[in-house]
């Protein structure tokens, strides 16, 4: 005689519920998504790590490179603004008030926060040889926020600890954690065991997304095969792909290879526009 477990079955149950009516679709790949958050809790939530962050950390005086990275992230805000407006998804950048700031600081990243706060730090620039590399760096992270990875991690991480606990019952009752959730989400995170990484899947979403920005805002997406190249050729880690925050550089430049001629067609020198 089977029994069944009636508490089991009402928590599975509810989590299928939860799965079934919190789903989204992510633009451009059309992938669906896990979305419990609010967005307009996760803009609040960011602009508030945002400003704390900037307050914390020191901002280059690097004048042409702070330019260089601001007129740069200033032509991929113009062409995901346009590609939104063109597919009548104006509203989905809603609440994006966009900044761009370079970071003294060794550790060899960028990220951008929901909201469209980019932050690129000055580690980052030794393996960056030339603007289309810099813009495939910037697209990349950028395609995270628009694509709302930081919310969807969020969402899974709120699944796994109480099976869709909403973000406004989490911050009251366990506000540290959740805000260091938000901060891991975001990619913010740097010491092991805090940041939360992007899955493989994020990774590829973000890389095919930030290749048709980079394309539209006029730069050459085929430069960002030479810039993962040389992540690749920085890279310490030689492990299984699934021991690694990022996939395997060998597959994702195979990836960027399989999307380059689609992001070719959005293409347009700059000048010759």
């Amino acid at each position: 005689m089977i029994r069944y477990n009636c508490s089991i079955i009402f928590k599975t149950a509810l989590l299928l519920a939860v799965f079934l009516t919190s789903c989204k679709t992510v633009p451009i790949t059309g992938r669906r998504q896990l979305s419990l958050v609010n967005e307009s809790e996760v803009m609040s939530m960011s602009l508030s790590q945002y400003d704390q962050f900037i307050k914390s950390n020191k901002i280059s005086t690097n004048k042409s490179e702070t330019d260089r990275i601001r007129r740069v992230g200033g032509k991929i805000e113009v062409a995901v603004e346009k590609y939104f407006k063109d597919k009548g998804l104006s509203s989905y950048l809603d609440g994006y008030k966009w900044e761009f700031n370079l970071i003294e600081d060794k550790t060899v990243n960028a990220w951008c926060m929901p909201g469209g706060k980019v932050v690129v730090y000055t580690g980052i620039l030794p393996l960056i040889k030339n603007d289309a590399q810099l813009a495939t760096v910037m697209s990349h992270e950028i395609a995270h926020a628009v694509a709302r990875h930081g919310g969807e991690r969020m969402s899974e991480q709120l699944v796994a600890q109480g099976a869709g606990l909403a973000l406004s019952v989490a911050l009251s009752q366990k506000p540290k954690e959740t805000q260091q959730l938000a901060m891991a989400a975001f990619g913010m995170g740097s010491q092991l065991g805090y940041l939360l990484p992007f899955s493989r899947t994020h990774e590829y979403e973000a890389d095919e997304m930030g290749l048709y920005f980079m394309a539209m805002a006029g730069y050459d997406p085929s430069q960002s095969v030479n810039f993962w190249k040389a992540m690749a050729a920085n890279s310490q880690s030689n492990g299984p792909e699934f021991l690694r925050t990022h996939p395997l550089d060998e597959n994702r430049i195979a990836r960027i290879n399989e999307k380059l001629p689609e992001a070719m067609k959005y293409y347009q020198p700059q000048g010759k526009k």
